[in-house]
């Protein structure tokens, strides 16, 4: 278990993030065109996994716009903006923000990316929603960097991911 804080108020999560070094649990989400992705559907890319609450919040909305930014430049590599949003919430966003290097991909289906990365929260205000995490996958779809952002409405580290490809 992890323990966050929510503007000073801590919230833990279901467990911790899968260590560097280790091969990436698989999973099962939700695009916008409601098709369903896996970890087997990006086989041979580099992958930033950007988790978060709600692409509804304004930090959870910059992440997805600086990696939008960055993505357009990277070679072999997806930007992936992971939540519990519903699709068609997250295709709106992009949609309106006119987001196109990055994939939204949606948990609302059973939540198990988020317990299966151990980023879950199960406890306060945001409790079964996604902590704020990145995950840095390699072509071989071993992790090679990770963070689990300790005070929720704070920025994760943009550099250090993008050093870790």
């Amino acid at each position: 278990m992890a323990t966050v804080t929510l503007q000073g108020s801590k919230a833990n999560t279901n467990g911790t993030l899968p260590e560097v070094n280790s091969k990436a649990p698989d999973f099962k989400l939700v695009a916008t065109d409601l098709s369903v992705k896996t970890l087997n559907d990006y086989k041979g890319k580099k992958l930033i996994l950007n988790i978060f609450p709600s692409v509804d919040t304004g930090t959870c909305a910059t992440s997805v716009r600086n990696f939008n930014k960055e993505a357009s430049e990277l070679e072999n590599t997806k930007v992936l903006c992971i939540s519990r949003d519903l699709p068609f919430a997250q295709g709106r966003f992009c949609g309106a923000e006119g987001i196109e290097n990055v994939e939204m991909l949606s948990d609302f289906v059973s939540g198990d990316f988020g317990k299966e990365y151990g980023l879950e929260f199960i406890d306060g205000p945001l409790n079964g929603l996604h902590s704020r995490c990145i995950v840095v996958i390699n072509e071989n779809g071993e992790i090679t960097h990770t963070e689990q952002v300790p005070e929720i409405v704070d920025e994760p580290n943009y550099e250090k991911a993008l050093k870790a490809l």
